[in-house]
């Protein structure tokens, strides 16, 4: 597990919300709420709203709980070229454009290799094979060796698959995230709400940085709005373009084009600790 996230403690007034809601398992909330056509939409709220949230949905909410435990670590680490091709192909819109990580599931001990593309045809596809857990001395940290290898030869088949132009090599990584999560079954509508906390992130240089007091809130239910949504909307909290990668990359790294995550930067640099500078200007 990353220090980055290791010892962070939710807030006592959300675990005491979480706590009152009945489990279920990882095969019922799978069954109640992957087979249906989704829209996703993000949210950035401070720590009271999320509890709130949970307090006034309580009644129809399920907890995901696995082995007692009610959130789980997540630490994800992403790849990039020399030149950033994956964060500026994004950052300026391009049709096809790819996205590289390692996700570990830290409590489980699992880990997979992402790769995720978006065509010409403006679809978005994501495919993941199981890699090894790593600890210690053999944890993957930005700024350390490139994929090579048969993780590479994915990566690589994969985006051609895609019809995503190969990268320049090598892929390094470039960026760490950290944070604690809870996923919630609104049992009514049979869709999902995840709550990630104590969200960290970590460039090349391996300072920390931590966003406080601050949740990502996602809610995955269909084309029209569920409980959450209207809940998040009456208390004046509307949807936001947040990607845990592209906003740590321009938090710590001011001098990379930002247009498209204004918005979330300005939300969340206030609540970074230690405080970042963005004052530099930005192409």
């Amino acid at each position: 597990m990353s220090d980055a996230s290791a010892g962070i403690a939710r807030p006592d007034g959300f675990s005491a919300a979480i706590a009152t809601l009945h489990g279920i398992g990882l095969d019922g909330l799978e069954q109640r709420a992957a087979l249906m056509s989704r829209t996703d939409r993000k949210y950035i709220v401070p720590a009271a709203v999320a509890t709130a949230l949970v307090a006034a949905l309580s009644p129809d909410l399920h907890v995901l709980e696995i082995g007692g435990a009610r959130d789980f670590a997540y630490r994800s680490l992403y790849y990039d070229t020399p030149e950033l091709t994956a964060y500026r192909t994004a950052a300026t819109k391009r049709r096809r454009r790819f996205k590289v990580r390692r996700r570990e599931y830290v409590d489980a001990g699992t880990a997979f290799l992402e790769v995720k593309t978006r065509t010409g045809r403006g679809d978005t596809e994501k495919v993941r094979e199981q890699t090894g857990t790593l600890h210690g001395a053999e944890l993957p940290l930005p700024g350390g060796a490139p994929l090579e290898g048969p993780d590479l030869d994915y990566v690589l088949t994969q985006l051609a698959e895609a019809e995503v132009p190969p990268p320049p090599l090598p892929l390094r990584p470039v960026l760490e995230t950290a944070y604690r999560r809870t996923t919630l079954l609104i049992g009514s509508e049979g869709s999902r709400v995840t709550l990630d906390s104590a969200l960290t992130w970590r460039g090349s240089g391996l300072q920390p940085y931590r966003l406080e007091d601050l949740f990502i809130v996602e809610t995955k239910s269909s084309a029209n709005a569920g409980a959450a949504d209207r809940f998040l909307w009456r208390a004046h909290h509307r949807p936001q373009r947040i990607s845990k990668f592209a906003t740590g990359m321009a938090l710590l790294d001011p001098t990379l084009p930002t247009n498209r995550w204004h918005r979330t930067l300005g939300r969340v640099s206030a609540h970074v600790t230690p405080r970042i500078d963005l004052s530099s200007p930005t192409p």
